[in-house]
């Protein structure tokens, strides 16, 4: 939803709100300038509608070069092309049209929903952004899933009611009796856009003629955002790409489950639950396996450094406080890993402050990683000789 004037002192006639169906139109170039990202153009009258309220510009043609952006300067609209155009020729322009019906059914399917949301809750739409992948909405008040499925499901009611979109310039007069959404106080000409019983807004978008035109509006996620809530939708053509996607996905999914799309969800929490069985035992296992590890240690060593295999940072520091409690070292390193990609470490001490002890392995053995008093955990970007090297003349220094 957009909130802007119409803008009766624009240079050009407006085509785009003369009709939003318009795909081609000749007009004269009446200036051309270089720019930063090719060449600015401006026209006679244009049917290109330039960014603004939250919808992005309309792209095509004029004669052979590209419209790459279009945006409204002083009350000019001004088209960014990737090559220059005679001034005071003739030309033939051509809309993306795929593009621009697609930003006409987004922009309608979002006032029903934000007008629908008004009347219900009498929260205002503050912020409004349409990309090609989703359209958000940003409200200023709470709303729930629930909420905003029922909300969803009106909103298609309208859209399936075929309903006029209605567009009017109303007077200053008349303009004070209408109750309109709008995010800011509009002085001039005000552009009204009604959708009867749904919505009714200032706005300078381009919409669709009748909402049957939209096809389906589809809510896809619905957030906290500063202090009230960010939903977003998508709408007919994108709101189909958006569900054969959804579609694929969830094919290839049941089939790598060897189950029907409709039981994929009954599927994946028994996977779910095998894999927590499966991750018990073998941690028990690993349990038996450190604690056999442990007794290959003998007692009362001043410090021990340990290298083994396959164990993941967890195992690192359970293995370590697990020598630490059967004392098998003052001091205890245990690392996991290979020369070529590092290791994982864990090191603790049953008297000492381990935190300027990490530090300085750290520093000189290219580690990262902290903790507590007792334990430090990280990761050696150092051989194992290096390692060893290094703790054995802490060992030594402190002995």
């Amino acid at each position: 939803m957009s909130i802007v004037t119409m803008k009766r002192g624009m240079k050009m006639e407006p085509l785009y709100y003369q009709t939003p169906y318009v795909k081609e139109f000749d007009a004269i170039v009446t200036a051309c300038r270089p720019a930063k990202h090719g060449f600015e153009v401006e026209l006679s009258q244009t049917g290109f509608y330039p960014e603004g309220g939250g919808q992005p510009s309309d792209t095509g043609r004029i004669g052979e070069v590209h419209v790459t952006h279009v945006e409204e300067k002083h009350g000019v609209v001004v088209h960014e092309t990737d090559a220059p155009l005679e001034v005071g020729s003739t030309v033939h322009a051509a809309i993306d049209w795929e593009q621009r019906f697609s930003n006409m059914q987004q922009h309608t399917g979002e006032h029903i929903i934000s007008g629908l949301i008004h009347a219900a809750y009498g929260y205002d739409n503050v912020g409004f952004h349409m990309g090609h992948d989703e359209v958000t909405v940003d409200l200023n008040g709470p709303l729930n899933w629930e909420q905003l499925k029922e909300i969803e499901k009106k909103a298609n009611a309208v859209v399936w009611a075929n309903l006029p979109v209605q567009v009017t310039y109303p007077g200053e007069e008349e303009l004070k009796t209408i109750d309109y959404r709008s995010k800011k106080e509009l002085t001039g000409q005000v552009r009204i856009v009604e959708i009867p019983g749904a919505d009714i807004c200032a706005c300078c978008g381009t919409h669709v003629d009748y909402t049957g035109e939209i096809g389906v509006i589809k809510v896809l996620s619905l957030m906290n955002y500063k202090g009230g809530v960010r939903f977003s939708m998508l709408c007919g053509d994108r709101a189909l790409e958006n569900f054969e996607a959804k579609t694929e996905q969830m094919q290839t999914i049941s089939n790598l489950l060897s189950a029907k799309p409709e039981k994929a969800a009954e599927a994946v929490s028994h996977l779910k639950e095998e894999s927590g069985r499966k991750d018990g035992e073998i941690n028990h296992l690993w349990q038996r396996i450190l604690t056999m590890q442990a007794d290959v240690y003998p007692q009362g060593q001043k410090a021990l450094a340990v290298f083994e295999q396959g164990m993941t940072p967890v195992l690192v520091r359970q293995f370590a406080n697990l020598l630490l409690e059967q004392e098998k070292g003052e001091t205890v390193l245990v690392c996991s890993g290979d020369d070529a990609s590092g290791y994982n470490y864990a090191a603790g001490s049953l008297g000492r402050d381990m935190r300027a002890f990490g530090k300085e392995l750290n520093a000189r053995l290219q580690g990262r990683g902290g903790g507590s008093t007792q334990m430090v955990q990280g990761t050696f970007r150092a051989s194992q000789e290096e390692i060893e090297k290094v703790f054995q003349e802490k060992k030594q220094i402190e002995a």
